[in-house]
């Protein structure tokens, strides 16, 4: 029988400080997340700086109840995993800096992890049957791709954003129509009691790049709408105006992802990332996928956003292929999937 392996995952790449125990990379024994949301909510946005300082504050903390809640020890570990990009350079560094210490102090091998490969790596945990190689959309604040996961952190991107991710796209519009921030699930929530075809908003495209994404477009088409309406009085429906935008962004996801896993052959296609928590996305694609004969799979919402347990589960597969880090890991904003 072969040894158990047991990854530390920590996640500090934006405004989550995230740590989690995973073993054999499909079981998830803790899973602590420290949001920082209240605290962005009060400026609109996350806030780099102040993102880094309360990183700094509650790592430990938070590595610690991980541990606690897994009933485990640091010596136990098999190695210590750690996203070093992309992202926030200020809140990566803390994270990196923190994996680094324990993994020399502990003697475990340090494991550096792509943050959209742990995204893409969520699907994994509630999805034992679920093996490469497959089509993902990853939809989040700051990316929208595309990938075709032909192995375990193995990747063909073949699709991606030219300008604004899909939620960071959620986030404007939400703050233009007054609902705050965090926008996706605010925007989810409203449209919920809109009609998505009250206004029809075009469907950015790139051309020559069919499964590329758009959104800056669409986005202004939504400011232009709001400022019309002020300069005319016009009174503005927001729940019809964010379904109808929101059915807009869905509609450029969905059609895409079926259409790439139709091409390439694939009757497998994952969704991940924070945008796969909204309720019009899952619906759309298991609609489409449905009709097309294609499996969908998607984590549940604590393994959308940003978390310690996609870090582990990503960190147990660059493990078993060799992926050792050297001491001179550093944070990457700008890192590109398949960079190592």
């Amino acid at each position: 029988m072969k040894e158990d392996v047991y990854i530390l995952g920590i996640e500090s790449s934006c405004d989550e400080t995230a740590a989690s125990v995973v073993k054999n990379g499909r079981k998830v024994l803790s899973n602590v997340i420290y949001s920082q949301i209240d605290l962005h909510t009060l400026y609109g946005g996350v806030v780099p700086e102040i993102a880094s300082r309360k990183h700094i504050e509650k790592i430990n903390q938070v590595i610690e109840s991980a541990l606690e809640e897994a009933q485990m020890e640091l010596e136990e570990m098999t190695g210590i995993a750690v996203t070093y990009g992309p992202g926030l350079v200020g809140a990566l560094l803390v994270g990196v800096a923190e994996a680094k210490a324990i993994a020399y102090a502990a003697k475990k091998p340090l494991i550096g992890v792509h943050h959209i490969e742990g995204h893409i790596s969520a699907n994994f945990i509630e999805h034992p049957e679920l093996e490469p190689p497959f089509v993902c959309l990853i939809v989040s604040g700051g990316h929208t791709h595309l990938v075709v996961v032909k192995d375990y952190g193995e990747f063909e991107i073949i699709g991606r954003t030219r300008d604004d991710a899909a939620g960071e796209a959620f986030d404007k519009v939400a703050r233009a129509v007054g609902l705050g921030y965090p926008g996706g699930p605010k925007v989810d929530k409203a449209a919920r009691e809109g009609n998505p075809h009250a206004i029809e908003f075009p469907r950015g495209k790139v051309e020559g790049s069919p499964y590329d994404f758009s959104f800056s477009g669409l986005k202004s088409c939504v400011l232009n709408y709001i400022n019309h309406a002020k300069m005319t009085g016009e009174e503005i429906c927001v729940p019809d105006l964010v379904a109808s935008f929101q059915n807009s962004v869905v509609d450029s996801l969905v059609s895409r992802g079926v259409a790439a896993a139709l091409e390439y052959g694939y009757d497998k296609l994952a969704i991940a990332g924070g945008v796969a928590c909204n309720t019009a996305l899952r619906a759309g694609m298991e609609k489409a996928c449905k009709k097309s004969g294609i499996r969908l799979y998607y984590p549940s919402p604590i393994y959308c956003t940003d978390n310690g347990a996609m870090i582990g589960v990503a960190g147990y597969y660059e493990y078993r292929k060799g992926n050792i880090s050297g001491w001179d890991l550093n944070a990457i904003p700008n890192l590109k999937l398949g960079q190592r």
